[in-house]
């Protein structure tokens, strides 16, 4: 079976974006790939100075992949952390990757322009993502379409690697990619994302949740005319709505006495009812913290199992000796 891994920064509360642009692919492709799925931790120290919020973060995310439908019995789940062999690969592979290339990145470069202060770790993010794939010889990486660079930056790393010392030790991912959903509109029509605050949070309270979802921005029509169907409310509800059902939103909207208040309850009502097991499960994981923390133990003791056994490979490689001197 063919080898899938991807992860998610613990930089704040997952949203509809997450699940749809990367969770549900994850789940959806459980049996089709040995899964590796970590909370990437390590890059969340980029942005996020505040040790306590990246601990509830880290721990809320696994909360969401376990109740969404994330099966530890087919798929890996970990800290990043938790397996030191991460960054320790990260050493190696900067050492064969130019300064150019990463500082071409688009995400460092609209980072930068944004006002962000850029510190080393924000430069060199795509060398630890190289390395996150690379130590688990992936086949595929699930990635939105604002990381394909990245996953083409592991890639020419790789390449590099294997050119310099003359070796075929790491594998060329391929990206995984849905095209259809690999955007997920916001609040406010851009991308859904923490750091725009447009997002929807299937796990908020129900009162949190509708007052995200009635945030959702809309034209100035009154309620009697007809309204464009093409509008954000509408390609929400797509995600969940079978076709009849988006076909008779549109239909309301054109008809005219039919106001964008009307829709957001509905849209509310089907995101409440998609993820009623979820919300459902969580509660109950939410009071079982120790079976929570059996499945990060687990995770972390198979995937440092491979790290181990892939990094003494590349040490070998480049010529460091290791602890057992044993290739003098």
């Amino acid at each position: 079976m063919k080898r899938s891994i991807s992860g998610i920064q613990p930089s704040g509360v997952l949203h509809l974006g997450n699940y749809f642009g990367a969770i549900k692919q994850f789940i959806d492709n459980q049996d089709r790939y040995e899964g590796f799925y970590f909370i990437a931790d390590y890059h969340s120290l980029t942005s996020l100075n505040n040790p306590e919020a990246l601990r509830e973060n880290s721990y809320n995310i696994v909360l969401d992949y376990l109740a969404l439908g994330l099966d530890p019995k087919k798929s890996t789940i970990f800290l990043q952390s938790d397996v030191p062999e991460h960054t320790e690969l990260a050493w190696l592979l900067s050492n064969v990757t130019p300064i150019g290339l990463l500082e071409r990145g688009h995400s460092y470069k609209d980072k930068i322009a944004k006002g962000i202060a850029p510190n080393t770790g924000l430069l060199t993010y795509p060398i630890l993502m190289a390395a996150d794939i690379l130590i688990y010889d992936s086949d595929v990486v699930p990635v939105g379409k604002d990381q394909k660079q990245h996953l083409e930056m592991a890639r020419d790393i790789a390449l590099k690697f294997n050119q310099q010392y003359q070796t075929e030790l790491f594998k060329l991912p391929e990206p995984l990619i849905l095209d259809s959903l690999a955007i997920i509109p916001g609040t406010d029509g851009q991308k859904m994302s923490k750091s725009y605050g447009n997002t929807i949070n299937m796990f908020a309270s129900k009162k949190e949740l509708k007052k995200q979802i009635m945030s959702i921005v809309t034209d100035s029509t009154p309620l009697e005319e007809p309204k464009n169907p093409d509008n954000n409310i509408v390609k929400l509800y797509e995600l969940f709505a079978t076709k009849e059902q988006v076909e008779q939103m549109k239909r309301n909207f054109l008809a005219g006495n039919y106001g964008y208040g009307h829709a957001k309850n509905e849209l509310l009502e089907i995101i409440l009812e998609y993820f009623k097991e979820a919300r459902e499960k969580r509660e109950m994981l939410i009071q079982n913290p120790e079976y929570v923390n059996s499945i990060l133990r687990e995770g972390a003791i198979k995937a440092r199992k491979i790290a181990q056994e892939k990094i003494t490979l590349a040490k070998k490689v480049v010529g460091l000796l290791g602890n057992s001197y044993k290739y003098l």
